[in-house]
Order: structure tokens, then C-alpha cells, then sequence
């Protein structure tokens, strides 16, 4: 019995198991088949809006896409199963066809049946090219306010334009009624008045530019009080005044804002020097931000490098600088570190010229070198004051002293009688007395 249980057992336990394969590959099947539904949604989706679905126009959109798609593929399976189908009946009617007297009549009937599937789906993909294409040339809901936008604007446009033409047409018979009054004025007031309308058009049209600055109405202060209301009034343009004086005096504003950041800039980096603005000039937005840019990247630096001392440490440093080296104002600041680091280069080249000299190593010490010249001065020193005393013989002062007198003395004679008898021998050297006296002295005998 416990073997007949087993076995039951086991063999529902294998049936279980096909039956969760089965279930398992159902899953897999529509799983597959889902993630294909989503990815074939979004490719026609991009393929006809050039975007990511993100709205719920969008929603409703991949839901109509996948709807047409279903039908496709439903039509598809149709007509495949169609094709088997009349496949298999194809080779039952081969199989049977010396049995089957009416073989002619149902191919025909095949026939017939796969045209008309066929004009079926011609059809069908048709009204998808059509669909897709209504789709392409349908507008977005950004598209569709503008355009109404621009349908109003024109609307007004027209409106204003129908008035105008009334009022030259009414003009016109004025004029015929008043022969004195010459026609060509007012055509020429007419024109003029249709050159106004079309500037206030183009000025209205450049306010409502989404490119244009948020438009805040705020109460006019100059010449809009002593504007007359009854003469714009309903005439489609009475919001201009308050717009046009409030971006004016925007516009003036920014001389106010210019020298402000100038000032900060001057407070912040007093090292930049910033160009000065011509008063005939007027302030541009590209000069602000220049400016505010250049003190952006200061304090960007200055974060970066923490390490980088403040103002006022610099300043004690400059400060101290001048008085070190008596620089009295910030100008002679750079000639002085110039002169100051010419000196050092000539002190350093000489004091390598030195050690080089007295073939000491480049390592030592300005003590060292000082040092040794003045062992050298003082070994020169005594070497003259040898020579001087073997020159003149006595060791004592006074007789130097008695010496010198007596060379003093003994001098201006001797050099009295040399110079008469060079004038005498004719001659200019005093090595060529010697040879003149001999030679007279030889002539004498």
C-alpha cells in the first residue's frame, strides 16, 4: 500500500512539476512579450514626437499605440494562421485531389479569401501611416498656447487694422465733402497713422517674446501722470506705457548698480584697476558681469588656497618693506625691491669672486671671508712697512723722520742742477747723462 502511495505521489508530484515548467515558460512568454510591447511603445513613440513620453497626453498616447499594435499583430497571427490553415488544406485537396471533384472551387475560394486579408491589411496599415502622420502633424500643448496666443494677437492686430481703415475711409469722405482741404495731407496723415500702428505692433509683439523679461506693471512716475488715458483707451496698447517707463528706469538703474560694484570691487580687489566708464557711454549688462565675475574668482582662489595670508598681513608686510628700505608711498615700492635685488645680485656675484680668489669653498660663511681678507691686508701691510725699512735703512721713527727731511732739503737743488744739465747735454733722460759726459770728457782729451 505504501509503495501504491509513492508511486500516486511521485507521479503527481511530476505533474505538478510539468504543470510549474508550463506555468514557469507562460511566465517567461509573457513576460518577453511585455517587455517587447513597452520597447516597441517607446521606439514609436520616439520615432513620431522625437522624445521620451513623460505627460499623460503622452500616457494616452502609448496607450493608443498599443492598441493599432495589438490589432497589427492580431492580424499578423490571423493571417499566419490562415496561411497554415490553407497550407494544410492545400495538401489534404493534393492528397484527395483524384477524389475531390470540386478542388477548383475552394483554391479559388482560398484565393479570394487571401485578397481580401490582404486588402484587409493594406487597409489597416494605411490608416496606421495615416494615424502616425496625424500624430507628426498634430501640435504639442507649448505649440498650442502659443498659437493661441498669436491667434488672439492677430485677432487684435485685425481689429485694430478694420478701425484704421474705417477712420481713413471716414477721413476720405471728409475730404470729398471739404474740397478746400487738400487730399494729400491726409493721405500722408493716414500713412503715418498705419506706420504707428504697425511700430506698436512690433513694439507689443517684442514685449510678449518669451525672450523678453518678466513684465511687472508697477505705477508709472514720470510722464505717464501727465499721460492722457482717453487717448489710448480702448485702443489695445494702453499697457505699454507702464511696461516701456519700467524698463527704462531699469535701464537707468544700471549706472547705480555699476558704481556700487565698482565700489565693492574696489573694497575686494583694489588690484584690478577697472577702466573708467565714459558718462557719454551707456552701461552695459556685459561690464557688470565682468565685474562680478573678477570678484567671483577671487573668492574662488581664496578658497582654494587657504594658506594665502589676509589683507592686512600683506599690508603690515608692504608697510614694514617701506620702512626698511625708507620707501615713503606704495608707488616706489617695485623700483626699490628692483634696486634692492640688483644690489643683492652684485654682492652675491662678488662674494663668489672673492671665494673664487682666495680659493675658499662656496659653502662658507661672509665672516669667513671677511676674516680672511682682512689676514690678507694685514700681511700686505707688513710686507711694506718691511720694505719701507729696508729702503731707508734705520729701524727707530726719528731717523725716518730725519731722513725725510733731509731728502726734503737735499731735493730741489739736485733737481735744479739735473735739469740744467739736461738743458745743457741736449738730452731728456736722466740714464743718458752718463754717456754725454763721457763722450765730452773723451772729445776734451
Amino acid at each position: 500500500m505504501t509503495e501504491v502511495k509513492c508511486q500516486h505521489y511521485k507521479k503527481k508530484r511530476m505533474e505538478q512539476e510539468e504543470t510549474i515548467a508550463s506555468l514557469q515558460k507562460e511566465i517567461c512568454r509573457l513576460r518577453k512579450e511585455e517587455e517587447d510591447r513597452i520597447v516597441t511603445q517607446n521606439r514609436v513613440f520616439a520615432y513620431l514626437c522625437k522624445r521620451v513620453p513623460h505627460t499623460v497626453l503622452d500616457r494616452q498616447l502609448l496607450c493608443l499605440i498599443d492598441y493599432y499594435e495589438s490589432k497589427i499583430r492580431n492580424i499578423h497571427m490571423q493571417r499566419q494562421y490562415e496561411e497554415d490553415e490553407s497550407q494544410s488544406e492545400e495538401e489534404k485537396d493534393y492528397r484527395n485531389l483524384d477524389a475531390s471533384p470540386t478542388y477548383k472551387g475552394l483554391l479559388m475560394s482560398l484565393q479570394n479569401q487571401l485578397k481580401e486579408s490582404k486588402s484587409k491589411i493594406d487597409a489597416l496599415l494605411s490608416e496606421k501611416l495615416n494615424l502616425q502622420k496625424d500624430l507628426e502633424t498634430r501640435p504639442t500643448q507649448h505649440e498650442l498656447r502659443l498659437y493661441k496666443q498669436q491667434v488672439k494677437k492677430l485677432e487684435k492686430a485685425l481689429k485694430k487694422n478694420v478701425k484704421l481703415q474705417e477712420l481713413i475711409s471716414h477721413k476720405k469722405a471728409e475730404d470729398t465733402e471739404k474740397k478746400d482741404e487738400p487730399s494729400k495731407y491726409n493721405q500722408q496723415q493716414a500713412l503715418i497713422d498705419q506706420r504707428y500702428f504697425q511700430v506698436l505692433c512690433s513694439i507689443n509683439s517684442i514685449i510678449h517674446n518669451p525672450r523678453a523679461p518678466v513684465i511687472i506693471y508697477k505705477q508709472s512716475k514720470g510722464g505717464s501722470q501727465n499721460f492722457n488715458k482717453d487717448l489710448v483707451q480702448d485702443c489695445g496698447f494702453e499697457h505699454l506705457v507702464p511696461i516701456i517707463e519700467m524698463w527704462a528706469d531699469q535701464l537707468t538703474s544700471l549706472k547705480d548698480l555699476y558704481k556700487s560694484l565698482k565700489t565693492l570691487s574696489a573694497e575686494l580687489v583694489p588690484w584690478h584697476n577697472l577702466k573708467k566708464q565714459d558718462e557719454n557711454e551707456g552701461i552695459k549688462v556685459e561690464d557688470l558681469l565682468f565685474i562680478v565675475d573678477t570678484m567671483l574668482e577671487e573668492v574662488e582662489n581664496k578658497e582654494k588656497d587657504s594658506n594665502m595670508p589676509n589683507f592686512q598681513t600683506l599690508q603690515a608686510i608692504v608697510s614694514h618693506f617701506q620702512k626698511l628700505f625708507d620707501v615713503p608711498s606704495l608707488n616706489g615700492v617695485y623700483p626699490r625691491m628692483n634696486e634692492v635685488y640688483t644690489r643683492l645680485g652684485e654682492m652675491n656675484n662678488a662674494v663668489r669672486n672673492l671665494q673664487e680668489l682666495l680659493e675658499l669653498d662656496s659653502s662658507s660663511s661672509l665672516c669667513v671671508l671677511v676674516s680672511t681678507v682682512g689676514k690678507l691686508c694685514r700681511l700686505i701691510n707688513e710686507d711694506v712697512n718691511e720694505q719701507v725699512m729696508q729702503v731707508l735703512g734705520p729701524e727707530d721713527l726719528q731717523s725716518i723722520i730725519n731722513k725725510l727731511e733731509e731728502h726734503e732739503e737735499f731735493f730741489p737743488a739736485f733737481q735744479a742742477f739735473t735739469n740744467e744739465l739736461l738743458e745743457i747735454l741736449e738730452i731728456d733722460d736722466l740714464d743718458a747723462i752718463v754717456p754725454a759726459v763721457k763722450k765730452l770728457k773723451v772729445l776734451s782729451y
